[in-house]
């Protein structure tokens, strides 16, 4: 969202109700509610492709919504405004919804998901850490 123009509220909030407004953004912000993640773990989740995703990444980001973390070639992502999942989960309420129905989302690890955090154990051909060559830094997970 472009803070360096002026809008009055109700046009700022509108602006960011529709842009969450997308169901694959609102399950990649529920994702992000329960951990940081990559690309490859939203693959698995959503079962859609990477571009489609990264796409979706890049409006949250310019929204001030994710934020990316390098972490050697592989790139997690994790909310900066985390209360953006009670929004979500009050919205649910209004609309008539259980809030617990769209916690699923958060829930890890993932069968089938080849991701290090789903799958820390794994054969180096079977993560995306093979993928996307193992980091150096300490501080990855």
């Amino acid at each position: 969202m472009n803070i360096s123009s002026p809008q009055p509220p109700e046009t700022q909030l509108s602006r960011l109700l529709a842009l969450i407004g997308q169901p694959v953004r609102i399950q990649i912000l529920l994702i992000l509610g329960g951990q940081e993640a990559c690309v490859c773990h939203l693959e698995a989740v959503l079962g859609l492709r990477q571009a489609s995703i990264s796409q979706h990444l890049m409006a949250l980001r310019k929204a001030g919504l994710v934020e990316p973390r390098r972490c050697g070639r592989n790139i997690f992502y994790h909310l900066v405004r985390p209360e953006v999942v009670s929004v979500l989960n009050q919205a649910a309420v209004l609309a008539g919804l259980d809030p617990a129905a769209l916690q699923q989302l958060a829930v890890r690890p993932v069968a089938g998901c080849p991701c290090p955090q789903c799958n820390p154990n794994a054969q180096p051909g079977a993560s995306c850490q093979n993928l996307h060559p193992a980091p150096s830094s300490s501080e990855c997970p």
